[in-house]
């Protein structure tokens, strides 16, 4: 978002909640999203389609003492902007009360917020998108033993931000991303098998090399072929960073604040308590330099920071927007996410499992039979009870040592027995907007054949 751009979209919001408070509102929010993006893809060595998008949506919410309404547009001139208005403080005014609903608290609001360095200048052309793509192909197809090609993909888009609320907040910011991947098939008949690896960045400079994401893509699927059934039976579970960043994401899930204002958690009386083992932590940091999710306040605008949800295996906070802050009688955490057709809702940003002191290959050495865990299938996990179970792929592990690839099988347990014999590994890299290194999990449930 440009210097003029960011104070256009201020000002534009700024007036359409002054139309909101004189039609009657008491106090309201507006966001609006701006975002361009382009994309193509390449397939056994042809260019299948470039596309191009460009969107802005816009979102109004008002509030009339407990009762509030969210209305959402697309279309941001004058006379859309006055209907907008005068249709959310009319639905407004026949909603339910919500004694929770309300802005951000006046002090909590962000004064100032850090540069986070999320946005490149350099914008890739069509035609350097289609080169990456290409190249990336070309490069996994040029591995013996790949034989064909869900194709090759490239994108680039940057989004922009602004907010404003009748609390005297008013803020902007915008990012952009490009990203990178192949997905690339081996084997014959009804023994092939599928990978995939992909890059995504901020910035260009940042990109993993094109060959080496194919390069990876096809080793992937080539260590895939031939793989072999399980009997079932209880045994240590390694998942790769590539999956183990999905145990952290349930963790976040199960302290969300709208969950555990609803009772619907398993760790809703966890607070204060040691639900991973000891040396364990899990981060949250919003203003990490780069990050794939980071931003400089929250959805309501206050103001954010980094915070340990996990402190040597203990838990210290729930996920909090002021409306779920409220029903806990507490404080907002910052945490609030927001989009344009509703109120927001509590949401983590560059999320992580902190590393651990083991390398990789220590962690499998003390492991005589078990689970290496490439990928994950379906969503098996149920909040309330914490019981886990997902359909899995990856490679058997004998003797420290990883052998031969494993299909079709579904790994069991329960998250808060998970959480408290997890091991992490000490691999950590940022790839996603949730990470973690290769995790061991002992004890765990293989149902194979």
């Amino acid at each position: 978002m440009s210097a003029n751009s960011s104070s256009h979209h201020l000002n534009l919001l700024e007036d359409l909640i002054g139309k909101a408070k004189r039609l009657g509102a008491e106090a309201a929010d507006a966001v609006v999203f701006n975002s361009a993006s382009m994309s193509v893809s390449y397939r056994l060595g042809k260019l299948e389609d470039i596309e191009r998008a460009e969107s802005h949506d816009l979102g109004l919410r008002v509030f009339i003492g407990k009762h509030q309404a969210a209305v959402a547009s697309t279309d941001l001139s004058p006379r859309a902007l006055d209907a907008l208005a005068e249709r959310a403080v009319a639905m407004a005014k026949t909603t339910p009360e919500d004694k929770y609903c309300g802005l951000a608290p006046r002090e909590l609001l962000a004064k100032s917020w850090p540069e986070l360095d999320l946005t490149d200048a350099n914008e890739p052309s069509s035609e350097r998108l289609v080169e990456f793509a290409r190249t990336c192909e070309a490069a996994a197809l040029a591995v013996p033993g790949i034989n064909n090609s869900e194709g090759a993909s490239a994108g680039w888009g940057k989004g922009a931000v602004a907010l404003v609320t009748s609390e005297g907040f008013a803020g902007g910011y915008a990012s952009t991303s490009t990203s990178i991947s192949a997905s690339v098939l081996a084997g014959e008949g009804t023994h092939m098998e599928r990978d995939y690896d992909f890059t995504s960045a901020h910035y260009l400079s940042d990109l993993d090399d094109p060959v080496a994401v194919g390069k990876s893509a096809a080793a992937r699927t080539l260590r895939r072929l031939n793989p072999r059934k399980v009997k079932s039976q209880s045994v240590p579970v390694v998942f790769d960073p590539q999956v183990a960043n999905s145990l952290v994401g349930h963790f976040a899930g199960a302290i969300s604040g709208s969950s555990i204002a609803r009772g619907t958690s398993f760790l809703k009386d966890k607070m204060g308590a040691q639900v991973f083992a000891r040396g364990i932590k899990i981060v949250d940091d919003p203003h990490m330099k780069r990050g794939m999710r980071s931003k400089p306040f929250d959805g309501e605008g206050v103001a954010n920071h980094k915070w340990d949800l996990i402190e040597d295996g203990v838990l210290k906070t729930w996920l909090l927007d002021s409306a779920s802050a409220r029903q806990l009688g507490l404080t907002t955490t910052g945490h609030a996410a927001r989009g344009t057709g509703g109120p927001p809702s509590p949401s983590v940003s560059n999320l992580y499992l902190t590393p651990g002191s083991q390398t990789a290959d220590e962690l499998l050495s003390g492991i005589r039979e078990g689970f290496y865990v490439t990928e994950l299938i379906g969503m098996g996990v149920n909040g309330i009870t914490g019981d886990y179970s997902r359909g899995a792929a990856g490679f058997w592990i004998e003797d420290g040592k990883i052998t031969y690839p494993v299909s079709e099988v579904t790994i069991a347990g329960n998250l808060k027995d998970m959480f408290m014999r997890l091991t992490p590994a000490n691999n950590l890299k940022f790839k996603y907007g949730t990470n973690a290194p290769t995790t061991l999990v002992e004890g765990m449930t293989i149902a194979g054949s």
